[in-house]
């Protein structure tokens, strides 16, 4: 496993672009650690040595993804999210814990919530509907991530209509956060929800939209049209 770590970062260090390293660094508010590398290339990158696993016990790639985690370096964390989601089919309840983790103890940053509580969270969840109840704990967390990640967990089943009340539950819990970034993870929440279920969506954002706080709904109503839109932004 370490000569298969040491070769992935030499491979990542090879790719690295200094100007891309000062972009990325610009464009984020917090400050991250990364190699500065295209996420197509970091895609292509992990699926080759993605190859090299396949086929091993999931709880070896489950420890693979913790040092890639433990890093800190966010392409790193992209590949540990990859890597666990392709084993999505081996999912058990008990894995939760081991995600929980990564939440709790690595995300730092809002594209590395995403990327892994999007796919790995979200595929697990409409797999173990149960496990939602972790998610509104989160949602009181004075972590900022684990908060964002209450709600960012549910975006892939929103977008196939499920877990609607949920969605609502979660949202209400989260509705007076101050921090954008997580009022910009329940507005995409429920902006996503509202293309299955936009009547429902819209009489839940119609009902809170003189105290939701304007960054959350205008992410919400985004996808809506233009009539709701205008109302919902009318204020008293």
């Amino acid at each position: 496993m370490d000569e298969l770590i040491n070769r992935l970062r030499e491979k990542l260090t090879e790719n690295s672009d200094p100007v891309q390293q000062e972009g990325a660094k610009r464009y984020f508010k917090e400050p991250i650690n990364c190699y500065g590398i295209k996420s197509s290339q970091v895609t292509n990158i992990g699926r080759a040595f993605y190859s090299e696993l396949k086929g091993k016990p999931k709880s070896e790639i489950y420890k693979f993804c913790d040092e890639l985690w433990e890093s800190g370096m966010m392409e790193e964390s992209f590949i540990a999210s990859s890597f666990s989601y392709r084993l999505h089919k081996q999912y058990e309840p008990f894995d939760f814990n081991q995600f929980e983790k990564w939440v709790h103890q690595n995300i730092s940053n809002w594209a590395s919530c995403d990327g892994f509580c999007n796919h790995t969270i979200g595929e697990f969840v409409m797999k173990y509907p149960e496990f939602i109840s972790r998610l509104k704990i989160w949602a009181n967390s004075e972590n900022r991530w684990v908060r964002r990640a209450a709600a960012v967990s549910l975006i892939v089943p929103g977008r196939k209509g499920l877990f609607l009340d949920q969605i609502f539950e979660i949202s209400d819990l989260l509705l007076f956060d101050k921090d954008d970034m997580v009022q910009k993870g329940y507005g995409w929440l429920l902006k996503v929800a509202s293309q299955v279920n936009q009547n429902q969506v819209f009489g839940f954002i119609m009902k809170r939209k003189d105290v939701m706080p304007r960054t959350a709904l205008r992410y919400s109503i985004e996808k809506m049209p233009p009539e709701r839109r205008e109302q919902a932004m009318q204020r008293g």
